[in-house]
């Protein structure tokens, strides 16, 4: 790789990896997974740099990381999952905003793989129908019914006190 193309590439990922992380944060449901999604997606995106846009190579970079995220997941459905006690739970945090973030997140967790998926990148990456299913590899049809059966399943874990609206789409 030219050392332009490298400046270029740590750029990137000195802008951009923080949005990355969070979105593999909230695919996984874990930090450590997440962080080495996110490892994971910039190695391939590292490998093809040369020839990603470079208008702007986020959504490329995204794109890996779905793909990569729906790859382990078939990959660790077929294996033995061993489960080992946490390490060092975190505590309760006092703020109201961290803590409905948390509670959010335990939501999610709740969901199914793909329902999830179709959330996150609706909501927390604010992506169209049309965009969530190009990345995906599905149809519109799909993402608009797992929206609808996700945000109804969120809503019967969350209770009545939470504020999931959707959007009208125009």
């Amino acid at each position: 790789m030219a050392a332009r193309d490298e400046t270029g590439f740590e750029d990137f990922v000195a802008a951009r990896s923080a949005d990355l992380l969070r979105t593999c944060v909230l695919l996984t449901r874990d930090r450590g997974h997440a962080e080495d999604l996110l490892q994971t997606a910039l190695v391939k995106a590292y490998r093809r740099w040369g020839r990603i846009s470079r208008d702007d190579p986020y959504p490329y970079v995204r794109r890996i990381l779905v793909t990569t995220a729906a790859s382990w997941r078939r990959l660790r459905s077929t294996q033995e999952i061993v489960s080992l006690p946490a390490y060092d739970p975190p505590g309760p945090d006092p703020t109201e905003a961290v803590a409905e973030r948390e509670r959010l997140a335990a939501a999610l967790a709740t969901l199914p793989a793909r329902m999830r998926t179709v959330l996150v990148l609706r909501y927390a990456e604010d992506h169209s129908e049309a965009a969530t299913a190009e990345l995906m590899g599905c149809s519109v049809a799909t993402v608009k019914s797992q929206t609808v059966r996700g945000l109804a399943r969120l809503r019967t874990v969350l209770g009545d006190t939470a504020l999931i609206t959707v959007p009208e789409e125009s």
